[in-house]
């Protein structure tokens, strides 16, 4: 079953998500599907070990997605996302940087 929206709110969604759609507004969609994904690889790595698991694709995902949804933000002059992605993308290689450098330690210790 289909809903008949009003005119105003089909004119809004028609100008918002087909009258805006370039190339730029696919990447920033590539961008917010690999950050998306992200959360879904946390959950599922959850529930398999049964406590709160962060796998390392977790920080690939957010990396990526933040790298495209940072270009993103800076392709369309937004300074709140720019800061916002800019921060984040740096966060997520400083936790892959530590997941890295325990497991170099860990291999040199039953080395």
């Amino acid at each position: 079953m289909l809903v008949d929206f009003p005119s105003e709110v089909r004119e809004f969604l028609y100008n918002v998500f087909v009258v805006k759609l370039t190339w730029l507004v696919l990447v920033g969609y590539a961008g917010q599907a690999l950050f998306a994904t992200r959360f879904v690889v946390q959950w599922i790595a959850t529930e398999r070990a049964r406590k709160s698991v962060i796998p390392v694709a977790f920080w690939f995902f957010s990396i990526g997605g933040g790298l495209l949804l940072f270009c993103y933000a800076l392709l369309i002059r937004d300074p709140v996302f720019i800061l916002g992605q800019g921060f984040g993308v740096l966060v997520y290689l400083r936790n892959l940087y530590f997941v890295y450098r325990e497991r170099r330690d860990q291999a040199a210790k039953t080395a």
